[in-house]
């Protein structure tokens, strides 16, 4: 994670010392479940939890020879104790350590992570409950489609917030297991009873079936989550991006005081908190694409995943915890401004009415296509023009034929479109 985006909470967890902190921990868990055993004396395991350490420099150094991390750091703590160190690391695999260190940092990131979230949630909701019954216009395909209101723009980003914090536990609970079973995961020299232990310390789940390994869908399925919030982080920013371009102009993001958007125009004011989201939405996605490269390993296990893994899971949480604070940032401090909103509404004209009036026709007993070809004739002619389209539908006998004028005027309301702001908003419990 390049220091520009990094944040030092998160960055410890996933730094070298961290990472033989928790070995060290596993490792000592692991002779203790053995004490309670009856394997190994009290006498020992009393300086092991005393007196075992490690030497990052001395690790390099041993590493730098035996080119294996784990073999380097179990001698570097093994030079720390006396005849007690062979219960250090009995019966196990460098991936008993290895995968259970990894659900442990997964486990601590995902405590940042979820915070964040949480608070992204918290920032859109109390968007969507200031901008209640502040109509605008929904667009598709970018065009002008029908009203809808602004709260119930944003509400769509809360209830995928929903999603992404559902999909975010269920990654984290399958991801955060771990593993101490042995050369091939038979526990062949353990019982399982030391996996169990040192998992419940850890408050780690245990893999059924290891293989050596714990099996990289658990991991897969973490990084789905995190891309998955990066996509709402995305989609958010995309739709705050669009609503600030200058011909739309409805929404801006904070500007603060001393800040520059541009080195060569002062004028500026740019959306950049909202495109920086965007760029890291695409890492999050490339994260995973590797992660779901890495399930697929040979027999009980190869070290392929290894190297892409020291990169990827590192990265993969700095990033969504960088991004959603600046997501929550930007949905806390964006500015509705309610005249340029109303002010679209009203260049929109009238032309929206033309599904109130298509189905009024219906109702009374035309087929759709019938009334799909006259109100689209006369919705055409009107856009043409720039006359108004409720008044052009009145004044063809065609429709009023059909439909009372009384009930036309009643339909071709901006309230008969947005009567349902409240039960929306109700369901996420914003209303």
């Amino acid at each position: 994670m390049i220091d520009r985006y990094a944040a030092p909470e998160m960055t410890e967890i996933w730094t070298t010392e961290a990472r033989y902190s928790r070995w060290l921990e596993i490792e000592i868990l692991a002779v203790e479940a053995r004490h309670r055993a009856g394997l190994v004396p009290l006498e020992d395991l009393e300086k092991i939890q005393r007196n075992a350490a490690f030497n990052k420099e001395r690790v390099d150094e041993i590493e730098a020879v035996t080119h294996h991390d784990v073999i380097a750091f179990l001698t570097s703590v093994s030079e720390s104790l006396g005849l007690e160190s062979r219960h250090i690391h009995y019966g196990m695999t460098s991936s008993d350590i290895l995968d259970t260190c990894m659900a442990m940092q997964i486990r601590d990131s995902g405590v940042l992570i979820k915070e964040a979230l949480k608070n992204y949630g918290e920032a859109l909701a109390g968007l969507v409950r200031r901008s209640k019954g502040i109509v605008c216009m929904g667009r598709t395909h970018g065009m002008n489609a029908e009203p809808t209101t602004m709260a119930l723009k944003f509400a769509g980003h809360y209830a995928e917030y929903l999603r992404c914090m559902k999909r975010l536990e269920d990654g984290l609970d399958s991801s955060c297991v771990g593993t101490i079973s042995g050369a091939v995961g038979t526990y062949a020299y353990l019982d399982p009873s030391v996996e169990e232990f040192v998992c419940e310390k850890l408050n780690l789940g245990v893999e059924e079936v290891p293989t050596q390994v714990v099996a990289r869908d658990r991991h897969a399925q973490f990084l789905y989550a995190l891309a998955a919030i990066g996509g709402a982080m995305e989609r958010f920013a995309t739709e705050c991006r669009h609503l600030q371009r200058t011909e739309v102009g409805e929404v801006e993001e904070r500007f603060g005081k001393g800040q520059k958007g541009s080195s060569a125009m002062p004028h500026k004011r740019n959306p950049i908190v909202g495109e920086r989201l965007c760029g890291l939405a695409r890492l999050l996605r490339g994260y995973l694409q590797v992660g779901l490269e890495n399930t697929a390993l040979w027999h009980e296990r190869d070290i392929s995943h290894s190297a892409a893994e020291r990169f990827i899971f590192p990265d993969a949480c700095g990033v969504a915890l960088y991004g959603l604070r600046k997501a929550a940032d930007l949905a806390s401090g964006l500015r509705i401004i309610e005249s340029s909103v109303a002010f679209n509404v009203e260049r929109a004209g009238d032309r929206y009415f033309s599904q109130s009036i298509m189905l009024a026709m219906v109702r009374h007993g035309l087929t759709r296509e019938e009334s799909y070809a006259l109100v689209q004739k006369i919705a055409m002619d009107a856009m043409e023009s720039g006359n108004s389209f409720a008044e052009a539908a009145v004044a063809q006998e065609e429709v009023t034929g059909v439909v009372p004028e009384e009930e036309l005027s009643n339909i071709c309301t901006i309230d008969n479109h947005l009567r349902n702001e409240e039960y929306i908003l109700g369901r996420l419990g914003l209303s």
